[in-house]
């Protein structure tokens, strides 16, 4: 009924209204205070969706989900609710936080009367509050004690329903492992952001329960890969974008007829996006990348990607800007000088630290590509060829140098731990002449294996299903294709 009736209905008799208000509706369930609380939760995410909410709408909502947080943290929860309900309820949660914090910094928009009262609302959606929710569910849940014991075996069993068992507060606490990443890169604390995931695994596919619901999935694994490729992991950003791209080219089309599909295009695009950044800044990170996703890669930053390579600032501020997340400052504005505050000053920040990074390795396109050209090179000629002097080229080489090495996560719990691997495609180190005295640049063969045995297997699997489909009764062959299609979110 909720994932089906509530849209239906909405669409139906409240398309461009609010749905009424509890007070309407409560003497029809004899004032039962927890139904009130959770149809004022799908009131006001209805607001949300279809119209710009007021200020006091913002702390209503705010008021409603404390008091309900707080009714399932310290009451005695015993109902069942559809697990898909309560990853809304995280998502929608964190969603009206990003929201106020981005509402409360635009202070030029506002009348000298909403700065006074977004004065007196100095603990509505405030971040300590948010985050100490988010662990009071983890904490309460249990969640990290059943986690660490069968990584998750018996919830992906159950599929989160354990029999006479109410699964409100073990699923709320699981999804708020990830509400903890997401709102920490919103503060662009990356690091602390991968922590708050443990004991979550994001590359061990067989105990992934967030893979039975894809907004949850495809949240996860965005943050994820955002937040690698912010602390320069490049290799586990190609990973988790690998495999959530792959994960929503298999079940796209069973979101064709749902309200979330156009929100999943989107995401798949900005994922593209940035994954282009990680690409563009490490490509030996191709090889990983399934055909598919190479592919569509190709198809759509295929130029894009070779400016990139060249050093192309603008492109790289350009995908930054599509592909990251919507930052927000979490300390409030100075209400008492609004021109002083600047709405975009997270993101610009984050913009500005990333590029930044982007220049420091803008000359080492060029670099790479006189190395490729030699054997070995004195260090004088090289300098000569860039058109710089010895002193910056020697700051460049070590600058390549760090490059060629990145931290890749090694199997452990902790998404943040891992040890540093080369993803050279080039390697070289400076010497001396003996003859001369003269220092030179000796290069190094990097012989790249390519192992075509996966992409020969997965060719033959193709053609032996073409091959069955074309033999198959058309009857039997649409029974398979639907069949497939249910399978395919596994």
């Amino acid at each position: 009924m909720y994932d089906v009736s509530f849209p239906k209905l909405s669409e139906r008799y409240f398309k461009q209204a609010s749905w009424p208000s509890v007070d309407a509706i409560s003497d029809l369930v004899d004032q039962d205070h927890v139904f009130c609380l959770l149809y004022k939760e799908l009131y006001f995410r209805h607001l949300y969706s279809k119209t710009q909410p007021s200020l006091r709408a913002r702390c209503e909502s705010w008021d409603n989900y404390c008091e309900l947080f707080g009714v399932i943290l310290h009451g005695n929860v015993n109902m069942m609710l559809p697990n898909i309900w309560l990853w809304n309820m995280i998502d929608e949660f964190l969603y009206q936080f990003q929201s106020f914090a981005q509402y409360r910094a635009k202070l030029t928009t506002k009348s000298a009367e909403e700065i006074e009262l977004l004065k007196k609302c100095d603990k509505v959606w405030n971040i300590l509050d948010v985050l100490n929710v988010l662990q009071a569910l983890v904490d309460k849940s249990g969640i990290v004690a059943e986690l660490e014991a069968d990584g998750g075996a018996e919830l992906m069993a159950c599929e989160g329903y354990i029999p006479n068992q109410s699964n409100v507060l073990r699923m709320l606490g699981y999804f708020s492992l990830i509400g903890q990443l997401r709102v920490h890169c919103l503060l662009g604390d990356y690091h602390t952001g991968l922590q708050c995931l443990y004991p979550l695994s994001l590359f061990d596919k067989s105990n992934m329960y967030t893979v039975l619901l894809s907004g949850c999935h495809i949240t996860l694994f965005y943050y994820a890969s955002f937040a690698y490729l912010m602390l320069q992991r490049y290799t586990d950003a190609g990973r988790c974008l690998n495999s959530i791209l792959s994960y929503i080219h298999r079940v796209k089309q069973l979101h064709a007829r749902n309200a979330a599909y156009d929100q999943v295009l989107k995401k798949n695009e900005q994922m593209y996006a940035l994954l282009a950044l990680v690409v563009a800044l490490c490509p030996s990170v191709q090889s990983g990348l399934d055909e598919h996703v190479l592919a569509a890669l190709k198809d759509k930053y295929g130029e894009k990607l070779q400016r990139m390579f060249r050093g192309d600032e603008g492109l790289f501020d350009e995908a930054f800007m599509y592909g990251c997340p919507k930052f927000i400052t979490p300390s409030p504005p100075s209400f008492d000088n609004p021109t002083a505050t600047a709405p975009q000053e997270a993101y610009l920040r984050q913009r500005s630290l990333f590029l930044r990074r982007v220049q420091d390795t803008s000359r080492l396109p060029l670099l790479k590509q006189y190395l490729l050209l030699y054997s070995s090179i004195s260090i004088t000629k090289l300098a000569g060829l860039l058109e710089t002097d010895e002193a910056t080229l020697r700051t460049a080489l070590a600058c390549l140098k760090k490059s060629n090495y990145c931290l890749q996560w090694d199997g452990e719990r902790d998404m943040t731990s891992g040890s540093f691997t080369s993803t050279a495609d080039i390697d070289f180190y400076i010497d001396t002449d003996a003859a001369t005295g003269e220092e030179i640049v000796m290069l190094s063969d990097i012989v790249t294996t390519r192992h075509q045995a996966d992409l020969l297997s997965r060719h033959i699997v193709k053609f032996q299903e073409i091959v069955r489909d074309l033999e198959m009764p058309p009857r039997a062959a649409a029974a398979v294709a639907a069949q497939q299609q249910q399978q395919a979110v596994y």
